[in-house]
């Protein structure tokens, strides 16, 4: 039976009079016109759906002491207790399951296991192809359904709409209730609560589906307050249907998708998406540098690792910034550069935690700032796209939880500051999820999502005169789309990926800047990949995709693998020209991936037809300038450009601009750095030598064109080919032959360098080869102090060679001084047992959060995962406050509240020596000796009382010991505690429940009329598997006797 048959023959079951196969034997009144709307399309049908309903289970105990195979949770059997598909009543529920006489049935019956439930809408839909499947399960997905996604694919086309907001509760059993009736009630008004929700997300996948096209009609019942739009018109496309055609723009062109194989790192480090990507374009780099996003190796999470990828040679390292300041783990951020420096905008470090913070990396020097910016606030957003234009970078709409903002932002980059642009012009609506890009004066955005749906419009932004415009271009456009990547290559913008995925959508789309104009050229395999939420960049000729992907339900978690893809094919080539009036072909023979160009005569040898220069750097015949064989011989060798070094940023920007710089091979200096030589193409060679002899033309406004080039780079995008020639002559830049040719080898990684020596050593000693299994393929650095693992060279032979090894080790990671991590010190001080290996000491320094840290590695703990807490506590306003830390360290968070809180006097108590002695160091340094006071030794005896605002408890895994010292601690007003500790990531409940009725107790015991509570709990990092490490703001406040 085919798809059309079945519909009918499902439709028609639903229209009969008779009781359908469910228990309740109809459909669920208030999701009718959601499945008419649904059944009137003509690519799907539903086989089966609830609303969402509230229900009590009674089902068999299971007996768990037999050996009989453990029954499927359907296989049970059981019956309902009480169903509602509308949020319940508690006095009904309470009054069902504590009656107030027991009935005979229920004391004589075996019991059996109640279980209380709020189980969310599912429909189950039958799609007449995969594509319209993956239309309809985008839709859901981005109404809050999130764990839609197809079930079959095989004969039959099935989809699942669900999310995962269930409940699922056991109350005991039909003899004895477990629970008291007022953990029943509260249950009762969770589950309402996500009732509510869930009916909100049905009407917003409703009204998601008209608007885009779905037809339904009126239901009888039309009491659930859904409507149909009836504006809407039967003959409307719906998303599914729009442009399946794939056109091919450019005849007999593809672009070839070619991944990128991995070297160095592991390529699972780039399986991300939600992460940034800038790339290092210039002569010294060709690289990418990514930072953070969802996924990694391992466990899929929030990353905040910082990566460098050559696309060329394929080599993935980590960057090690100095100081190792890491930032939050996020995603959904941008990261933008200008010049040297890459600001890293926003994110989401979690479901609840947005972001607004502006940090910066200087790519020179790797370090990390933590930038406050003046100006407009800026809000904190996920999801928002960010362009760069000279030393501006400007952000347009994000998202803040149900927030969409259509604001426009400019962040100046050399003033930090922020301002908002006032609107004006055809301004863009409210939008996540899109992308923008910056060409010359003007910014492009394109598509995004409103809330609602998705988006087609593109919008430009003209900076000169502060206004937006929305674009009229012809052509096909690009469909619907958010979470795409957008990027100009030459004369064309491109837009790649996103979502919803279609099958037939294997194409880019490209837009003619001069023409305003839409082509599309076909990709051959995007099938393979998911470029969803990636990052393309352009280096050179190519476009490097990094990451994207998606998480769907039944196909589980989707990557992509690292990809480049060669532009070349969209620029108009002269290949094959042949000029009939000399008889001379042009051939371009591509061998062992070298470009030779030659000339084939077939009459007249003495003279050829040199390539003159379009408008954008393109070569084409010019009948007028003749060139001899010789020089076409010549340009089969490596030739470099030779500038003035005054002159070098805005030569090698220009080569950069029309393609003409060789990136296989490295730019190098003369005559001590006076001049210049960056390697060319073989087509530069020609064109620069056609040029020569019509130089004589002058560049008007050239001095300005060389300060624009440093700024927002506007006039050099706007300069054409041979004016680019002329200005390279104009500033006296010569073509030779390059004396070096070096060409860019694939960096080894410290890894393989460390392996290769070791290795080397250990043959020499005759040692054996398998104790090579013990180099460790990770470790830390602190400061210049690169520490090992200590399940490392555990091996008692490596101290045989152990003079020799330790340098060798610390030569091939780069480090002045090597360490070897041991376990802590399990004293009450929790001393650091870091065993230095090459050094004469274990004292760092560490600049965090532009707070000076110095301590002893070999004798002090110092935790990297604590910086999130550390800024939090940073940006407290403790003005006029005094503070209590009861387990100071070497001043984790005495300094953020002295330095950034401000915080009037704090009181550090510590008994560990080392870092009491490390602490007076750092107050010293920071120049706050004179607001703390220290207090050497137990907390529990030489803490101060009654003087508090606030105490920190930083001592994991508990700070239990001294909550009595705490609370006593604190003004008679009361005050806050910072109370850290670490609980299972199923019991953070029972973590604060025990908190809060402990402070409770010890409040009532020390004789305060306080009331206490907790205002806050903040996750900071993963202690161990399963284990959070947790601070908790217990909040103390008086109350009236």
């Amino acid at each position: 039976m085919d798809f059309e048959k079945r519909k009918a023959a499902t439709l028609a079951s639903l229209s009969s009079v008779e009781a359908d196969k469910s228990p309740k034997g109809s459909l669920d009144t208030p999701i009718i016109p959601l499945l008419n709307t649904i059944n009137q399309h003509p690519c799907f049908y539903t086989t089966s759906s609830c609303s969402g309903r509230i229900s009590i289970l009674s089902q068999p105990l299971l007996n768990l002491n037999t050996d009989e195979q453990k029954p499927k949770k359907k296989a049970r059997g059981g019956s309902w207790l009480f169903v509602s598909h509308d949020p319940a009543d508690p006095d009904s529920i309470l009054n069902l399951l504590f009656p107030s006489k027991p009935t005979p049935s229920s004391v004589s019956t075996e019991p059996s296991e109640l279980v209380f439930r709020f189980e969310p809408l599912i429909i189950a839909v039958e799609c007449k192809d995969l594509s319209s499947a993956q239309s309809l399960v985008s839709l859901a997905i981005s109404c809050g359904f999130r764990e839609s996604g197809i079930t079959n694919a095989n004969k039959r086309v099935i989809i699942a709409i669900r999310c995962s907001i269930r409940l699922e509760v056991p109350l005991g059993d039909t003899h004895k209730i477990m629970v008291p009736p007022e953990y029943v009630r509260y249950v009762v008004e969770v589950a309402n609560d996500k009732m509510d929700a869930n009916r909100k997300r049905t009407e917003r996948f409703f009204g998601l589906l008209q608007s885009n096209g779905f037809v339904g009609f009126m239901a009888a019942d039309n009491s659930n307050n859904m409507s149909i739009n009836e504006s809407l018109n039967p003959t409307d496309v719906s998303v599914h249907e729009e442009g399946l055609a794939c056109d091919n723009d450019f005849p007999g062109c593809s672009l070839q998708i070619v991944h990128i194989e991995i070297v160095g790192e592991s390529a699972e480090k780039l399986f991300l998406w939600g992460h940034s990507a800038c790339a290092l374009d210039n002569a010294s780099h060709n690289k990418v540098v990514v930072f953070g996003g969802f996924g990694g190796m391992g466990r899929h999470a929030r990353r905040n690792d910082l990566l460098l990828l050559d696309p060329y040679s394929g080599n993935l390292e980590t960057i090690r910034t100095v100081g190792d300041l890491s930032l939050s783990p996020r995603l959904g951020h941008t990261s933008s550069l200008v010049g040297d420096d890459m600001f890293l905008i926003g994110g989401r470090t979690g479901p609840d935690k947005i972001l607004s913070e502006v940090w910066v990396l200087d790519t020179a020097k790797n370090c990390w700032k933590l930038m406050q910016c003046g100006g407009s606030d800026f809000l904190p957003r996920h999801r928002h796209a960010a362009a760069v234009v000279g030393s501006n970078i400007y952000i347009f709409g994000g998202l803040d939880n149900d927030n969409i903002f259509s604001s426009l932002y400019i962040l100046d980059t050399i003033n930090l500051t922020w301002k908002e642009v006032p609107i004006s012009g055809d301004w863009p609506c409210a939008r996540h999820s899109h992308a923008m890009v910056a060409h010359g004066s003007q910014i492009f955005m394109f598509g995004g999502h409103n809330g609602a749906k998705a988006l087609n419009d593109l919008y430009s932004f003209d900076i000169r005169k502060g206004q937006w415009k929305k674009e009229k271009t012809t052509g096909r456009n690009p469909h619907a789309r958010f979470s795409h990547s957008m990027f100009v290559y030459k004369n064309y913008l491109g837009v790649i990926g996103g979502c919803p995925v279609r099958q037939n959508f294997q194409e880019v789309a490209l837009l003619d800047l001069k023409l305003r104009q839409w082509k599309h050229v076909t990709l051959n395999s995007v099938g393979k990949d998911l470029f969803v939420r990636g990052t393309a960049c352009v280096i050179g000729d190519d476009l490097v995709i990094v990451g994207g992907g998606a998480s769907c339900y039944a196909f589980g978690t989707k990557f992509s693998e690292p990809a480049k893809v060669s532009l070349l094919p969209l620029m108009p080539s002269c290949d094959d020209h042949i000029d009939v009036k000399n008889k001379t072909v042009l051939i371009n023979n591509q061998n062992d991936g070298e470009n030779k160009t030659m000339i084939q005569n077939f009459e007249e040898p003495q003279l050829e037809h040199v390539l003159d220069i379009a408008d954008n750097g393109s070569m084409h015949p010019d009948d007028e300038s003749p060139v001899t064989n010789d020089q076409f011989q010549m340009a089969t060798s490596h030739h470099v450009l030779k500038l003035d070094k005054r002159f070098a940023k805005l030569g090698k920007d220009i080569l950069k601009e029309f393609g003409w710089l060789d990136l296989s091979r490295k730019a190098y200096s003369q005559e001590d750095g006076l001049h210049i030589c960056f390697p060319v193409s073989n087509d530069f060679f020609h064109i620069f030598h056609a040029r020569k002899n019509r130089s004589g033309d002058t560049i008007e406004g050239k001095d300005e064109i060389s300060k624009t080039s440093k700024g927002n780079g506007c006039m050099l995008s706007d300069l054409s080919g041979p004016k680019a020639l002329s200005l390279l002559h104009e500033y006296g830049a010569n073509i030779q032959e390059d004396e070096v040719v070096e060409v860019r080898k694939a960096a080894k990684t410290p890894l393989k360098v460390m392996t290769e020596a070791i290795a080397t050593l250990i043959e020499q000693h005759g040692l054996p080869a398998r104790l090579l299994e013990e180099l460790p393929t990770r470790w830390d650095r602190l400061g210049d102090i690169v520490i090992l693992p200590t399940t490392s060279f555990k091996d008692p032979t490596w101290n045989s060679i152990a003079e020799e090894l330790w340098p060798t080790v610390a030569k091939s990671l780069k480090a002045n001084r090597l360490g070897r991590q041991g376990p802590v010190a399990a004293n009450g001080t929790r001393d650091s047992t870091l065993q230095i290996l090459v050094g004469d000491n274990g004292w760092v320094g560490h600049r965090e959060n532009g707070i000076l840290y110095s301590f002893d590695a070999s004798k002090c703990m110092f935790s990297w995962g604590n910086l999130s807490e550390k800024l939090r506590m940073a940006r407290l306003d403790c003005q006029d406050e005094i503070i209590v830390d009861l387990f100071a360290g070497i001043g984790y968070f005495v300094l953020p509240f002295l330095v950034r809180a401000q915080a009037k006097f704090v009181y550090a108590c510590e008994w560990n020596p080392h870092a009491v002695e490390a602490l007076k160091h750092n107050l010293k340094a920071n120049s706050v000796t004179d607001q703390c006071l220290i207090l050497e030794g137990d907390n529990r005896s030489l803490a101060p009382k009654g003087v508090a605002d606030r105490v920190c408890l930083g001592l994991l895994p508990s700070s239990e010991c001294s909550w009595v010292t705490a609370v006593r601690a604190l003004r008679s007003e009361g005050g806050v505690l910072h109370v850290h500790g670490n609980a299972k990531d199923t019991e953070e409940g029972r973590w604060t429940e025990h908190l809060l009725k402990s402070i409770q107790e010890i409040v009532r015991s020390e004789g305060y009329c306080w009331e206490v509570s907790i205002e806050h709990v903040e996750r900071v990092k993963w202690y161990a598997p399963r284990i959070r490490h947790l601070v908790a703001d217990v909040r103390c406040r008086q109350t009236q006797r």
